[in-house]
C-alpha cells in the first residue's frame, strides 16, 4: 500500500498558523484560570465545547458545508475528542495539582515524541526521517534549558501523577495520528463534530457533578469562558485540523515546543523580564527542532525528462 504523505503546503503559512495554534493553545492556560475562579473545571470544559461546536456548526451553515451522516465518521469525532481534549485535560489538570510547574511543562511537551514514535513503530503514515528525529532531540533539549535543568531533580517524585501527565501527552500524540483520517474533510467539519461529541460527553457530567444552574458566575470568568470557546477552541481546532493535513502530525504536535518560548516572549516583552543564557539557547533550541519537523527538505534538482 502506497505511503501517505502530508499535503504540500506554503511554508511560511502553514508555520505561521502553528506559531498561531501554539498561541491560542498557551492563552487557554490563562483563560482556564480565570474562568476557574467562579466556574467549575468540568461545567466550564463542557460550556467551552458547546459555545465551539455550536459556532463551528454555524459557520459551516453559513458557509454551505454539510456535517456527515454516517455512524462510522461520528465515532472518530468522538474518539478524536476523547483522545484529543475530554482525557487529556482531566488528565492535566489532576497531574498538575501535585506537581512542580516546571516537571509539568517538560511532560506536557513531550507529545512530538510520542508522536513520532508512534509514527515510526505503528501507523508509518508520513516520512519519518532522521531529521524529524534530530528535531524531536532538539525541541526537548530546549524545553528543559527553558524550564530550566533543576527540574529535572523532581522527576522520580510524585511519580503516580507524572504518569499520568505523561499519558495525557500520549493521548495527544495518538489524537494527532488519528487526526489524518479526516484529511478529505473541510478542517472545520472535524472540528466542528469532534466538539459537538465533546459537549454530549461533558454536559450530563457537568449536570450530575457540579449543579451548574446554582452557580453565580463572575463577567470576568464569563469573558474567560467566551474567549476561551472562540479563540483557543473553535478557532485553534480549525487550525489543528488544517495542518494536520498539511504539516502532518509530528510537525503539528511541534505546537507543544512553542507553547514555553511563547510563553517567555511575552514576559520580555509585557514584563521587562531577563531571560538567562541558558534559557536563550533553549529558544535557539526549539527553533531548530521546531524547523527540523515541520519545514520540508528541499527538493532536489528536477531529474530532466
Amino acid at each position: 500500500m502506497a505511503e501517505v504523505h502530508p499535503r504540500p503546503a506554503g511554508t511560511t503559512t502553514e508555520l505561521a498558523l502553528l506559531l498561531a495554534l501554539a498561541t491560542l493553545w498557551g492563552a487557554s492556560y490563562t483563560f482556564i484560570r480565570i474562568g476557574v475562579a467562579t466556574i467549575p473545571p468540568i461545567t466550564l470544559i463542557a460550556c467551552r465545547t458547546l459555545i465551539a461546536g455550536l459556532l463551528l456548526l454555524a459557520i459551516m451553515r453559513w458557509r454551505g458545508v454539510s456535517m456527515p451522516v454516517d455512524a462510522a465518521t461520528w465515532r472518530r469525532f468522538l474518539f478524536q475528542i476523547c483522545l484529543n481534549s475530554v482525557i487529556p485535560w482531566i488528565m492535566v489538570a489532576w497531574g498538575a495539582q501535585a506537581l512542580d510547574a516546571g516537571v509539568a511543562t517538560i511532560l506536557n511537551s513531550t507529545a512530538p515524541i510520542f508522536t513520532f514514535f508512534l509514527t515510526l513503530a505503528i501507523t508509518h503514515h508520513e516520512a519519518v526521517t532522521s531529521r524529524k528525529l534530530v528535531g524531536v532531540v532538539a525541541g526537548m533539549a530546549g524545553i528543559c534549558l527553558i524550564v530550566g535543568v533543576q527540574a529535572l531533580s523532581g522527576f522520580g517524585q510524585e511519580l503516580t501523577a507524572q504518569i499520568v501527565m505523561v499519558l495525557a501527552a500520549v493521548c495527544y500524540a495518538g489524537a494527532a495520528i488519528l487526526g489524518r483520517g479526516f484529511r478529505d474533510l473541510d478542517p472545520i467539519v472535524p472540528a466542528a463534530g469532534s466538539l459537538l461529541c465533546g459537549a454530549a460527553i461533558l454536559i450530563p457530567v457537568s449536570l450530575v457533578a457540579e449543579r451548574p444552574w446554582t452557580l453565580q458566575p463572575s463577567l470576568s470568568s464569563i469573558l474567560a469562558l467566551v474567549a476561551l470557546a472562540v479563540f483557543s477552541t473553535a478557532l485553534a481546532f480549525v487550525i489543528y485540523f488544517r495542518l494536520i493535513r498539511t504539516l502532518g502530525s509530528v510537525g503539528t504536535t511541534a505546537q507543544a515546543y512553542l507553547r514555553v518560548p511563547i510563553g517567555v516572549a511575552v514576559g520580555v516583552i509585557f514584563l521587562g523580564e531577563q531571560p538567562s543564557s541558558t534559557v536563550w539557547i533553549g529558544l535557539a533550541c526549539v527553533v531548530i527542532g521546531v524547523a527540523a519537523m515541520t519545514i520540508p527538505a528541499r527538493k532536489r534538482s528536477a531529474v530532466a525528462a
